[in-house]
């Protein structure tokens, strides 16, 4: 009962995550954190923060060539 309510009190506390307005704040947020990434030299982080970098990136299909 007592880890219940633990976890009722952290859940509570914890804030909301923000939703980014658009895909290009997003795309900057995620540019700075890379940026940071490679100037602490966390190549791990710069590696994951990249791939969702390529993921966040528009695609844009080029109709005429249907």
């Amino acid at each position: 009962m007592l880890s219940h309510r633990f976890s009722r009190a952290l859940a509570q506390g914890r804030a909301k995550p923000a939703i980014a307005p658009s895909r290009a704040s997003l795309l900057a947020t995620l540019l700075r954190k890379r940026a940071t990434a490679h100037n602490m030299g966390a190549n791990d982080l710069e590696a994951l923060l990249r791939d969702q970098i390529r993921w966040s990136l528009p695609i844009i299909r080029d109709v005429s060539a249907e």
